[in-house]
């Protein structure tokens, strides 16, 4: 076998820093091997195919990025500039994420600090952030008073709950003079659907349970979000595009945005082939066989990730908060901004669709499955009678 097939790469010859580089300078030429190169590989990824307009990306946040000022950072811009399309995050994130919003002050400090005197002081730590206790119990307060609305005293999806608590609080940063301070209102104004996997593990999620002890109807359903988000996918592929995800470390919001590829081929019966690229920052091993680290791969085998596209995967051992400034850096300096997608807009259509293609993939399997060349039911009386409400017969809010 040729020696030239294994020798084709570009040859490692660094240039020499003079400290008058930009980011992506560096990113292209220094970042030349180990978890370096991975991360150069994850931003050209990213830049070079997930960021065409075809594409509808995916972004899952894990980790305390929003404490420590990320959100307002690197994922504000991102949306901003059109680079993300829909969101799954977990709870904690989108909580830490409003104090910046309602302009209440986080701190730098140490991680090697007496947690048992912070304690007596009310000084809350995230590793090296510290903040007062009244930071929460002011967050809560906001929380609670917003959510006593009106048009909060329903059963909805994480999205909706989402869009009209980042409602709230883009108004009140606007009140209070703030620009671009807060992810939830970013992504209000954005019209990106911003999921959480897991809406009661967060103090979001505990002040909810607390007003239904009140009596507030709030009701916050898994399944709307399970079918909203396989929607999304599912809309992607069928008008001719291509679905990519953007996953900062794992954990459950990973699971829940790769999902949906099995929720459309296994669940529904929907001939699919997986989301068409995978990126991936995480410092999770894959040999402890737990989530957040699998690798894109085994993604395959459960049909998440396209066979075909395993060659457009990349996943980077790194922390998200080095990883993060860099990639956001290098893409808004290579990319210009894209057409904004706005799909939170366009929830009843992804949901009419998806529930059509869903009824005629079981009808369809039925029939494969009895031999009968007809159902005694028109497909489309189905089909038209089913679309008209979502879910389980409540006419969609719009």
């Amino acid at each position: 076998m040729s020696k030239s097939r294994y020798l084709r790469g570009a040859r490692i010859l660094p240039p020499r820093l003079d400290g008058r580089e930009s980011v992506a300078q560096i990113l292209d030429t220094v970042f030349t091997a180990y978890n370096a190169a991975r991360l150069r590989e994850a931003a050209r990824l990213y830049t070079r195919k997930m960021l065409a307009e075809e594409v509808t990306v995916g972004l899952s946040i894990t980790g305390a990025l929003t404490p420590g000022g990320y959100g307002v950072s690197c994922l504000i811009p991102l949306i901003e500039a059109g680079f993300v399309d829909w969101i799954v995050s977990t709870g904690a994130n989108l909580y830490h994420d409003l104090h910046y919003g309602l302009d209440m002050k986080l701190y730098r400090g140490s991680p090697f600090l007496d947690d048992v005197e912070l304690r007596r002081r009310q000084i809350i730590r995230i590793y090296d952030i510290l903040f007062d206790y009244d930071v929460l119990l002011d967050t809560d307060a906001f929380v609670r008073r917003v959510i006593h609305g009106p048009e909060f005293q329903c059963t909805m999806g994480t999205d909706e709950f989402h869009y009209l608590l980042g409602k709230y609080v883009s108004a009140r940063g606007r009140k209070l003079g703030l620009r671009d301070r807060s992810l939830i209102a970013t992504a209000y104004e954005y019209g990106v659907p911003c999921f959480t996997s897991s809406p009661g593990d967060s103090s979001i999620g505990m002040n909810v349970a607390g007003v239904e002890l009140r009596g507030s109807k709030l009701r916050m359903n898994p399944s709307i979000d399970v079918n909203e988000t396989t929607g999304i996918v599912l809309a992607a592929k069928r008008a001719g595009g291509k679905s990519g995800v953007v996953l900062w470390g794992g954990g459950s919001p990973k699971n829940f945005m790769l999902q949906t590829e099995p929720q459309i081929q296994e669940v529904m019966g929907i001939q699919e082939k997986g989301h068409d690229y995978f990126l991936q920052c995480t410092d999770a091993r894959p040999d402890t066989g737990g989530l957040s680290g699998a690798t894109p791969a085994e993604a395959v085998s459960w049909g998440k990730v396209d066979p075909q596209g395993l060659r457009d995967t990349v996943v980077c051992y790194t922390d998200s908060t080095i990883a993060l400034p860099i990639l956001t850096a290098y893409t808004l300096n290579q990319c210009p901004p894209r057409p904004l997608k706005r799909l939170y807009d366009r929830r009843p259509e992804l949901m009419t669709a998806l529930q059509s293609q869903y009824l005629q993939a079981q009808l369809a399997r039925r029939q494969a499955q009895t031999g009968e060349s007809s159902l005694g039911v028109a497909l489309k009386d189905v089909v038209n009678t089913a679309v008209a409400t979502y879910p389980c017969g409540t006419p969609i809010r719009r």
